[in-house]
């Protein structure tokens, strides 16, 4: 499906030069003379980095993407096993293409993988997930609440900054976007 430039938002993927890009970063400039251009900063599937400048009439290929809600299931090796909720197929995607999102997976969490053409490109994770607390450093009586935190070690081996009264064997939300502490959860 072709759209022109000015309507690309950050996030869309989009078939350029017989690649898959992701859409990091839009500018659009209206300079005094002339027409109004978009300046795309894009990242390919494979890692490589592309700047590109469009007129806003310019059409675009954005990529035909299908969602598919699935089940986190277990590490299997150098993989990860998934289930599709709707067929109860399971499927394997690489440690490297989750990368920094391996830290938020636990069992039975429910996340969606984007397919492009029947391969997997990426998963999308719920925005907060409930991890454990297991090692943390000792609050100090009087100390006070205010202070800048201290590190803590999550049940799935990610660190997280969190406030002085949080201790070990707690439940704390973290964002999965940004990696920070939101709030101690209910036990």
């Amino acid at each position: 499906m072709k759209i022109s430039a000015s309507e690309v938002r950050i996030g869309n993927l989009l078939d350029y030069q017989n690649k898959l890009f992701r859409v990091l970063k839009k500018n659009t400039v209206k300079p005094g003379k002339g027409g109004a251009f978009v300046q795309l900063e894009m990242k390919s599937i494979d890692g490589t980095k592309l700047n590109e400048r469009f007129r806003s009439e310019d059409k675009i290929e954005k990529a035909h993407v299908e969602p598919r809600k699935m089940q986190y299931l277990y590490a299997d090796g150098d993989g990860h096993v998934f289930m599709d909720q709707e067929t109860y197929e399971q499927m394997t995607m690489p440690a490297e293409d989750l990368s920094e999102q391996i830290g938020y997976l636990l069992p039975n969490t429910d996340v969606q993988i984007n397919f492009h053409n029947d391969s997997p490109i990426g998963i999308e994770l719920p925005g907060n997930v409930i991890l454990e607390v297991k090692d943390t450093e000792a609050a100090i009586k009087g100390q006070t609440a205010s202070g800048s935190g201290k590190p803590a070690l999550l049940e799935t081996g990610i660190k997280v900054t969190v406030p002085v009264f949080v201790n070990i064997g707690d439940k704390i939300k973290v964002n999965t976007e940004t990696g920070d502490y939101v709030e101690r959860a209910d036990s």
